[in-house]
């Protein structure tokens, strides 16, 4: 009887120490992928989507002039099968770590090529491998959006747009496959 407790109790403590995976739905935040055909490139964006339940966003829980992961948990990827342009950033076929430095009239759009990272708390460490920045305007919105929401729409032929939108902020930036 003392042999079987010596073996089953490593396993008991082993099973009731072990913390179980993170699903979905145990997320504060739930995580979402948005897939865009533009000019025959498809284009994806992956991030998590947070609420602002009632806290100030931009300036308050999202600082001004601070790199932010752009959404919750993992830092946003930006995902492309064929080159284009955001903005005026070059941007080759593949997979990126979309930041953002929120300003209030202007935002900061980074693409950087350590796409898969936990929030913007190695960016520092890894901002010699930005890809690029490019600058956009904010347009405050009349009315809140209560979740973070990133879309890309097509435009039509090669041309599209990156939309990133929350609380009373909306922020864009053309993009134009070659």
């Amino acid at each position: 009887m003392r042999k079987v407790l010596l073996v089953l109790l490593p396993l008991a403590l082993l099973l009731c120490t072990a913390q179980p995976a993170r699903s979905q739905e145990q997320r504060q935040s739930p995580h979402e992928k948005a897939t865009v055909t533009v000019g025959g490139a498809t284009i994806t964006v992956e991030y998590g989507r947070p609420y602002m339940k009632g806290r100030k966003i931009f300036g308050g829980l999202v600082p001004y002039g601070k790199v932010w992961r752009t959404g919750a948990d993992e830092a946003t990827t930006f995902s492309t099968d064929k080159d284009l342009m955001l903005g005026a950033l070059h941007v080759p076929a593949g997979t990126y770590a979309l930041f953002t430095i929120p300003g209030e009239k202007e935002w900061t759009i980074i693409l950087n090529k350590v796409a898969k990272t936990f929030g913007a708390f190695d960016y520092e460490k890894n901002k010699a491998q930005d890809l690029g920045q490019l600058k956009a305007p904010v347009e405050k919105l009349s009315m809140p959006v209560e979740q973070l929401t990133i879309s890309i729409l097509s435009k039509g032929g090669h041309n599209g747009t990156l939309r990133i939108v929350w609380a009373d902020t909306s922020v864009s930036a053309p993009i134009m496959v070659h």
